[in-house]
């Protein structure tokens, strides 16, 4: 088994991995780096040669996992591409959003390479997309003749539990296996429940890291953190002030506005309007529509019917008053520029009455990020549109992650109990405590962490 990473850069950027495996090609997601731009950002899709793939897989379509899918899907025609049957109802829009952000980018920053695909390339080829449910196998080399008459392998989606669709993907081959996490949680969010992942053994693990530099907090209880945030909310509004929850369109939206509707349903929160986005507000519609397919918890909470829902429309941040004591969730999760959460917060930032409370991930080198590293009253650089603020406002962070924590992994990697882990999708210090505990607690398992391009025998 030979599996070569396409990520351009070694911290968390575009989800990609060129499988070699029994005779056949797989690709196993195609992700766009958040923070490169232009074809710096696609996976380095050259080290693939000219052969063509038997299939590209989608592990969830979160756009660090599927925004380079069209690119790939033009230099692999042949390709059939994989995901499960929720990420199918998702993908056609994520990538349609991401045409519409690459073309504001080409007019604003000038990124004269954008869009790297169009609104009609992804109607095109939409039809290759086959959408399947969990615990099903498939043979995915079957849809071409097979390499030297060997039988196809197969692949079957295990729910991941970290966003609508998420899925991680078991690779079943004549001699050996493999098994890719993609982005999974190990413990119940407030819709969506634990990943399913108990029964998994693999010859060869393929494992995200996101956490792995993220020692647990003594005594910490999701629950608690979630009343923690529940009594900020409530402290700021009762002033009069505003409260911004910046959280990504899909997956973290829902989850945040679930846990709202749930503190108002049970009186820890005032009923009130929650302001949104327009891509919150599609993807908080097909949460509800496809609630019924969903491994979840409160299958009857239909959330654009538990809360006042209002959309955001276009230039409505700029005009809005922030005295009124409004709640805000909107994209994006690191308030990259040109977003809801950036312009709010570019007005939010230097007044002592607003709150910014962040309940996921900001990478250090975003907007998102530089916010929450600076300290009250420091001048710091925001972003190169805003330029330089001063931070008055309330800031603070809530532990509300999708990602498992890096106790569970290194658990699950004894449950799996590979010859072979591999790590990725993880920055540099998160990757490095993995591999010290895994050689420490299994010390006959194979570490590597593949550079970028660099092709690795499993």
């Amino acid at each position: 088994m030979r599996l070569t990473n396409l990520n351009p850069d070694t911290d968390i950027g575009a989800s990609g991995w060129f499988v070699e495996f029994e005779g056949h090609r797989l690709l196993l997601d195609a992700g766009m780096h958040p923070k490169r731009e232009g074809r710096d950002g696609l996976p380095m899709f050259a080290r693939l040669g000219r052969d063509d793939l038997d299939a590209i897989v989608v592990s969830h379509c979160h756009h660090d996992h599927l925004g380079a899918l069209p690119v790939a899907m033009r230099q692999f025609p042949k390709a059939h591409v994989l995901l499960t049957e929720l990420s199918y109802f998702l993908a056609e829009r994520v990538l349609h959003n991401s045409v519409n952000v690459m073309m504001r980018q080409r007019e604003e920053l000038g990124i004269r390479e954008y869009p790297l695909y169009g609104h009609a390339e992804v109607d095109d080829l939409a039809p290759r997309f086959q959408g399947f449910r969990y615990n099903r196998e498939i043979e995915w080399a079957a849809f071409h003749k097979t390499r030297g008459g060997a039988p196809s392998p197969t692949m079957e989606f295990y729910d991941a539990g970290h966003a609508l669709g998420s899925a991680g993907v078991m690779v079943r081959g004549a001699k050996e296996t493999l098994f890719y996490t993609g982005d999974v949680c190990f413990h119940d969010q407030t819709l969506l429940k634990a990943a399913r992942f108990d029964d998994v053994k693999a010859d060869v693990l393929l494992m995200e890291t996101t956490r792995g530099s993220r020692p647990p907090t003594p005594g910490f209880t999701r629950e608690a953190e979630i009343d923690r945030l529940a009594r900020a909310i409530t402290r700021r509004l009762a002033k009069g002030g505003g409260v911004l929850i910046p959280a990504f369109a899909l997956g973290r939206t829902q989850e945040i506005l679930a846990m709202l509707a749930l503190l108002m349903q049970s009186g820890k929160l005032r009923r009130q309007p929650v302001y949104i986005g327009g891509l919150g507000r599609v993807f908080t519609e097909i949460y509800d529509l496809e609630a019924h397919r969903t491994y979840r918890q409160h299958t009857n909470l239909r959330l654009t019917e538990a809360l006042d829902l209002i959309v955001l429309e276009k230039g409505a941040v700029e005009k809005m008053k922030l005295n009124k004591g409004r709640l805000f969730v909107v994209t994006a999760g690191m308030m990259s520029e040109h977003t809801p959460a950036h312009d709010l917060a570019v007005r939010m930032a230097g007044h002592q009455n607003q709150s910014i409370f962040f309940v996921g991930y900001a990478d250090p080198e975003t907007p998102g990020g530089r916010l929450k590293k600076a300290q009250p009253g420091e001048r710091f650089h925001f972003s190169n549109s805003a330029g330089d603020l001063t931070r008055l406002c309330e800031v603070d962070d809530f532990d509300l992650t999708a990602h498992a924590n890096r106790e569970e992994l290194l658990d699950f990697v004894g449950q799996v109990s590979p010859r072979a882990v591999l790590l990725g999708h993880g920055e540099d210090a998160a990757r490095a405590w993995f591999e010290e505990q895994i050689r420490e607690r299994y010390p006959k398992m194979k570490v590597l962490q593949p550079r970028p391009g660099e092709p690795v025998e499993a």
